[in-house]
């Protein structure tokens, strides 16, 4: 390998999981990472989910969840609950699981009486029947048993971000990675991208390969490289968001006596609201459009949702969007640099993750680095793309019409062709496996979850053909078989 010094700019959790994944992979090699970070700088550190792939982060550094978890505030995820998105004539809520081998029998019946809606007839289409981690989820309890075992159940985190960053710096630091607090105060460029960064206490770094972590502002890939935000603001409505944490003890949307294992994520007046469950508090949070409230009335708005009028308020802004080169000369974005959708099913730590592994695979290609380059900004690209489609696929199948958000929201025409494809697939009777087909290049959500979302938002034309004898069997059996499933789990306590 050619490389031999890699400077990351930037920590927190993107910048400490790019550091222990390229340290792991790359120390032995005699590969030196240095990360600087500054001590002025704080990290947003509210409560934050993942999906199922952080599972594989953690087997890739062989971290069990024991070493992790309690360090971390972290408990477990069954998926989200998804309450206020439709009006009264809708469903109160509809729940998008993660998908396990254990809901294989059942989840084909979910997809047949999900035909037979689209079709006309009256079937039970409700996802929260048909998977077993809502049942657990809305019992409180944890997707593994007490011998450790998740009996094919998948599942994510909720874990304190702060938390997070700080245990794999001290990972990253057993595996070779120097850690140096200064304030970055000037970026030296050449023709082959960064040629140096210059720090306020240590004087000069200089590297092979340059990580840019710097967060929203994106230090080196858009303000010393130039490299443009794509803005997606047409796409996605909001850009703003305000978070307040409350202790287990409140009586909050998520609380009591155990922990909720499973992320609230609850339609609002001109948004929605976050409510994460961690060992020790609850993260919540207002994500919003300024274009539709100010900072003051979305505060106002979660503070009464929440009855907590003492806590700190953290106000946060991004516009939406991505940059086009990720990986750009000798320069590597990673997390916010790289742009920000918004906190909407938890797609931005998966982006990470998903961009630091690919990237470690493309960088080890003995091929042309343009090349090189190329296919792996274009697989990024699809990521981020994909993602912004189902998120904005939230807001589309929404039925509310109490806000003019709401409704500005369902008749947004600035859809991918792609989405386009889904949305009229699913309105017509066909198969929709088809319309999924057509469009696979372009989707980063599976089979399953598109499912969800368009039945979990009632989104079905008319009955007019009665009810079907076997699916409402098939639906029965599907509730009995989950809610004898879920009596083996175990409440999900906190340390």
């Amino acid at each position: 390998m050619i490389t031999k010094q890699i400077a990351i700019v930037g920590g927190g959790t993107a910048g400490w999981m790019a550091a222990t994944l390229m340290a792991n992979r790359w120390s032995k090699l005699g590969v030196n990472i240095t990360l600087i970070e500054s001590d002025k700088i704080g990290t947003i550190g509210v409560g934050e989910g993942s999906t199922p792939f952080l599972r594989q982060f953690f087997t890739t550094l062989d971290i069990s969840e024991e070493q992790w978890m309690p360090e971390c505030d972290a408990t477990y995820k069954c998926g989200i609950a998804f309450p206020n998105w439709c009006n009264d004539d809708g469903p109160s809520s509809y729940f998008h699981p993660f998908y396990g081998e254990v809901d294989g029998p059942l989840v084909k019946d979910f997809f047949n009486n999900c035909q037979y809606r689209r079709e006309g007839f009256d079937t039970p289409t409700l996802p929260d029947d048909y998977f077993v981690n809502a049942y657990l989820a809305f019992q409180n309890k944890s997707p593994k048993t007490k011998d450790s075992q998740s009996n094919g159940l998948d599942y994510g985190y909720h874990f304190d971000a702060t938390k997070l960053g700080l245990f794999l710096a001290k990972h990253a630091r057993t595996l070779g990675v120097k850690h140096v607090q200064d304030q970055v105060t000037q970026v030296k460029t050449n023709h082959t991208g960064i040629e140096s960064i210059q720090t306020e206490k240590n004087g000069e770094f200089k590297a092979d390969l340059f990580i840019d972590c710097s967060g929203l502002k994106g230090l080196l890939i858009q303000k010393a490289l130039k490299e443009e935000l794509v803005d997606y603001s047409a796409y996605l409505p909001n850009n703003r968001a305000v978070a307040i944490g409350t202790s287990l003890n409140d009586k909050g949307p998520i609380g009591g006596e155990t922990l909720g294992s499973y992320t609230l994520s609850k339609g609002l007046n001109h948004g929605w609201m976050w409510s994460i469950p961690l060992q020790s508090r609850i993260g919540n949070g207002y994500v919003y459009s300024n274009n539709y409230m100010s900072a003051e009335q979305a505060e106002t708005e979660l503070r009464q949702e929440l009855n907590e009028y003492d806590a700190k308020a953290l106000h946060i802004e991004w516009n939406p969007g991505r940059i086009t080169h990720h990986w750009k000369q000798n320069c590597l974005a990673v997390g916010l640099s790289q742009g920000f959708l918004e906190p909407l099913e938890a797609p931005m730590l998966n982006l990470v993750q998903q961009t630091c592994e690919t990237f470690i695979e493309y960088y080890e290609k003995s091929e042309l680095l343009s090349d090189k380059q190329q296919s792996f900004n274009n697989i990024i690209n699809r990521l981020i793309d994909g993602t912004r489609d189902y998120l904005q696929a939230h807001y589309l199948l929404n039925s509310r019409a109490d806000s003019q958000y709401w409704i500005d929201n369902r008749n947004n025409n600035y859809v991918s062709p792609a989405l386009k494809a889904l949305l009229l697939g699913w309105k017509n009777e066909g198969s929709f496996d088809a319309a999924l087909a057509s469009v696979s290049d372009n989707l980063v959500y599976g089979k399953t979850s598109w499912f969800c979302i368009f039945a979990g938002m009632e989104h079905f034309n008319l009955h007019h053909k009665g009810k079907l004898r076997l699916a409402d069997k098939k639906h029965r059996q599907a509730q009995v078989r989950c809610h004898e499933m879920a009596i083996k789990f175990p409440m999900q306590v906190g340390s």
